[in-house]
């Protein structure tokens, strides 16, 4: 387990309304110092709040905050971006590669740099990677597919660094209330419960967090027959 009381977070994707909420949050159960992350960082109104620009698709960028964030003992791989259109043969090549770069890279690189600080400090340390409930549903096109090999990856990482008493924490979770589903229909999780949710497996030790019902059923249907899953698959048969 893992507490974020005298922790050090990072946070990508500071900005964003999941981002501020982790931002409080940590900062309400005691942690001494939250480095919030962006492209262009914000100011905060509080002096344990530490903006650190940082872009996860550029190599160069993720290096330069690393080293400034030494002291880090919970990374929480929160930035993402999503596609306007499900079809995964419609997307654009840019689309496809910012996709990959900033929901599946950004974060797999930024562990792998941020691996050895944890590793090298006794216990007390995590990483949280944001997954979506469209890991295992693959209506999202190349939203999807990043998320669902993010997923993969977070599992390899969770075995890697357990030796090393590193507690690595994968989440799904449907739509949240952001700015980022604001297009989307149906029940919203409010982002406060998703953070409360996260941090609370993570302070007891758990691995994963299913956030919300949607997250539960896909889960439990990756087991069931692909028509099952896909009911279109049967159309015209």
């Amino acid at each position: 387990m893992t507490s974020l009381n005298g922790a050090v977070v990072l946070i990508t994707g500071a900005n964003g309304g999941i981002g501020g909420h982790f931002v409080r949050e940590a900062l309400a159960r005691g942690a001494a110092k939250v480095y919030a992350t962006a492209r262009s960082p914000r100011e905060w109104d509080d002096g344990r709040v530490v903006p650190l620009s940082l872009d996860v698709t550029d190599p160069v960028s993720i290096q330069a905050a690393v080293e400034q964030a030494l002291d880090v003992t919970v990374l929480i791989n929160n930035a993402g971006t999503s596609v306007s259109t499900p079809g995964i043969l419609t997307h654009t090549d840019e689309e496809i590669r910012q996709n990959v770069e900033t929901n599946f890279l950004g974060p797999l690189f930024l562990a792998r740099a941020v691996a050895p600080i944890l590793s090298a400090k006794s216990g007390d340390t995590a990483i949280v990677d944001i997954h979506s409930a469209l890991s295992w549903w693959a209506v999202a096109g190349i939203y999807s597919a990043t998320k669902a090999a993010l997923w993969s990856a977070t599992n390899s990482l969770r075995l890697e660094l357990q030796p090393q008493g590193v507690q690595v924490v994968g989440v799904h979770v449907g739509y949240v209330d952001t700015a980022m589903a604001a297009h989307a229909e149906g029940p919203k999780l409010d982002p406060a419960d998703l953070v409360t949710q996260v941090f609370d497996t993570l302070e007891a030790g758990g691995y994963e967090v299913l956030a919300d019902d949607t997250s539960v059923q896909l889960k439990a249907g990756l087991s069931a027959p692909l028509t099952a899953v896909y009911p279109q698959l049967t159309v015209g048969r």
